[in-house]
């Protein structure tokens, strides 16, 4: 066999596991390796039997039970090592201008990242045509049999992963920087490398729950949303590095946690499983339009005491959880149901978290019991909203984190024509995992026509609120102030973003933009603190501020602005900030008989002077104490 010099190059810097020479078959020890054209080197991987998963009892998490006997009735070739840099830039040379990105990748032969699912098939499909054999992305059942190689505990290596597999062994917000290249720990006994750690794996199924009873040669779900990876990455704690660990992303998003490698075969005939059953929230939805003229044209005020819309089984640890739920969006459906989402977890830095849906079905007065909405399997979700355009369409925004925190988030955008019963696609609003990504409940929609989603530009509690512009409906996103050269403020604002995380934006009758938001608060001229107000004259590119007439809010809460459909801007805020909570100052409110009162906890106002006053300010709560828990922290 002639090979390229390039190819000759890669093999030159490729660690040996055993002496070979190119082109050669190898026999010895129940193993038969090739050498490809461009220096992969693939061993045979025997057909047998194994048992797939991992119980919750047996550390497991509830996405890898029931444990179930699969069996891979033929022999495969499968890559030694996970593709590298200097091999996949033979098929796409442009790639190279993303080594190092992060700190991460930069050598011939560390590991190719930022390559999605569709570019991993791509890959596959260029080298069946230059080799003239088929080779494609691994199933995930053979994936997990390949991996554990005969073994049945938690690591090919035992139940304790040895030091040599970790590269960085903490789930961070930003990666450390880490040398990412192949086979430099032990293989395991298939003769494999790096199937526990250094960058996840691309497989070819669509990931679904699995099913109970033997399979033969599974290839997961008909369809789905997420294509599966395995084997867990730098920078990730050691409970995802395990054999039956799952995980999943969208097939064009890219990030530095995922590479792929490759595996020379014929696909496996066996017919995939069907998808899943609709959750609660989607089933006989009824499509007939609301009519709300009578509630419309009635005289008498409406108001209905708080209504849990949380309904999780006590105990439940997967996919919802009853530890933390936070976070809400809601919106009314043309039919008249209201639907609510919001993430559900055991931390809010988790990987665990999933985005829960109840709907509220016209002329019910209970909330239906709550199942998963969206969930990219083991990434972070902070962030959630919707929106409806009233003209018969449900928008949906979420943020998707490479891996753990809720600081590199990608954004994603889904819509709805039947009342939230079905949903496109996603799309990317960002595909960048990055800052300026943590979606915001309070999508707005100008007089335009455009789309404005606010999203916290930082992850902390200081810093700012970033929007993210489309003008031609979620086909293309700007975020005008992403590059914004500004000086930074005193109060840690650079003028590109709002001031205060979690903002509530309107659109005055000027065009210019509004917002308020939680910390970042500035003095007044008697030196009393207030939230700040930001405004923007060129649709978000740079923001100016001032003191607003509200009293700042804290850790917890959240204010809503918006404006209604009868012209008036609305507020609603706290009186006081949750951590002064033991000794609240409240604030001065008119009474029903015209006097003055001092108010606490929630409240409502409006502006029909777009902002410059607001005469109409009233109590939400009612004075009576008691606890209304949403089941978050914040009691």
């Amino acid at each position: 066999m002639k090979l390229p010099i390039l190819a000759i190059l890669i093999l030159l810097c490729t660690p040996l596991s055993m002496n070979e020479s190119a082109g050669q078959t190898q026999k010895g020890d129940a193993r038969q390796m090739i050498i490809n054209s461009i220096g992969i080197r693939l061993v045979v991987i025997p057909a047998g039997t194994f048992l797939m998963g991992e119980e919750c009892t047996n550390g497991g998490e509830w996405d890898e039970a029931p444990v179930h006997p699969v069996t891979i009735h033929t022999s495969f070739h499968m890559a030694t090592t996970e593709v590298t840099n200097a091999q996949y830039e033979l098929f796409a040379p442009e790639h190279k201008a993303l080594r190092g990105k992060r700190g991460l990748s930069f050598g011939d032969n560390e590991a190719v990242v930022y390559v999605s699912w569709n570019d991993a098939i791509s890959f596959c499909e260029w080298l069946t045509k230059r080799e003239g054999k088929p080779y494609r992305l691994p199933t995930e059942a053979e994936w997990e049999y390949a991996c554990r190689a005969g073994a049945s505990m938690k690591y090919c290596c035992g139940d304790v992963l040895t030091p040599e597999f970790i590269r960085h062994p903490e789930g961070t917000r930003n990666p450390a920087p880490v040398d990412l290249t192949v086979g430099l720990a032990a293989a395991n006994s298939f003769g494999l490398y790096d199937m526990h750690g250094n960058v996840e794996e691309w497989c070819q199924d669509w990931y679904g729950p699995y099913e109970l009873g033997e399979q033969t040669d599974p290839v997961g779900r008909f369809d789905g949303l997420f294509k599966v990876t395995r084997g867990g990455s730098h920078n990730t704690s050691r409970v995802y590095l395990r054999n039956a660990n799952r995980a999943g992303a969208l097939p064009n998003d890219k990030s530095w946690m995922i590479g792929f490698r490759v595996l020379q075969g014929a696909r496996p005939s066996s017919k995939p499983l069907p998808i899943v059953s609709p959750p609660l929230w989607a089933q006989s939805v009824n499509q007939k339009t609301c009519n709300w003229s009578d509630l419309r044209n009635s005289k008498t005020p409406f108001f209905a005491e708080p209504i849990p819309y949380i309904h999780i089984q006590a105990g439940a640890n997967g996919p919802l959880y009853i530890k933390h739920n936070h976070c809400p969006s809601i919106t009314w459906c043309p039919n008249g149901d209201l639907l609510a989402i919001w993430f559900s977890c055991n931390t809010e830095a988790g990987r665990e978290m999933t985005i829960a849906a109840s709907r509220l079905r016209r002329g019910a007065n209970v909330w239906e019991p709550a199942e998963e909405f969206f969930k990219a399997p083991d990434r972070n979700m902070t962030g959630s909203a919707l929106l409806n355009d009233e003209k018969g369409k449900l928008y949906y925004f979420n943020g998707i984190e490479a891996s753990d925190g809720w600081e590199n988030l990608a954004v994603i955008m889904r819509t709805s024509r039947d009342n939230g019963t079905t949903w496109s696609r996603p799309t990317f609003v960002n595909s960048d995992h990055q800052k300026r990504n943590q979606v915001i409940s309070g999508t707005l929609l100008t007089r335009e026509g455009w789309l404005i989603q606010p999203c916290d530009a930082v992850p902390g509690g200081k810093g700012g609120t970033a929007v993210h512009i489309s003008r031609d409906w979620g086909k293309t996103w700007t975020d005008p102030g992403a590059n914004t050269p500004m000086p930074l403020f005193k109060n840690g604002l650079t003028g590109a973003t709002i001031a205060g995380i979690h903002a509530g934006v309107v659109q005055l009758q000027d065009g210019r933009l509004c917002a308020f938001g939680r910390s970042n608060d500035i003095a007044d001229s008697e030196g009393v603190t207030r939230m700040p107000c930001s405004i923007s004259s060129d649709m978000g590119a740079t923001w100016t501020y001032a003191p607003g007439p509200w009293p700042p809010i804290s850790s917890g809460q959240r204010l809503v602005f918006k404006r209604l459909r009868e012209g008036p801007l609305l507020f609603i805020s706290f009186t006081d900030s949750s951590s002064y909570l033991d000794k609240p100052a409240g604030m001065k409110f008119k009474d029903n008989n015209g006097r003055d009162m001092i108010g606490y906890g929630l409240y409502a106002a409006l502006s029909y002077d777009e902002g410059e006053t607001w005469p109409v300010r009233r109590l939400i709560t009612d004075g009576v104490k008691r606890n209304l828990s949403g089941g978050a922290w914040t009691g």
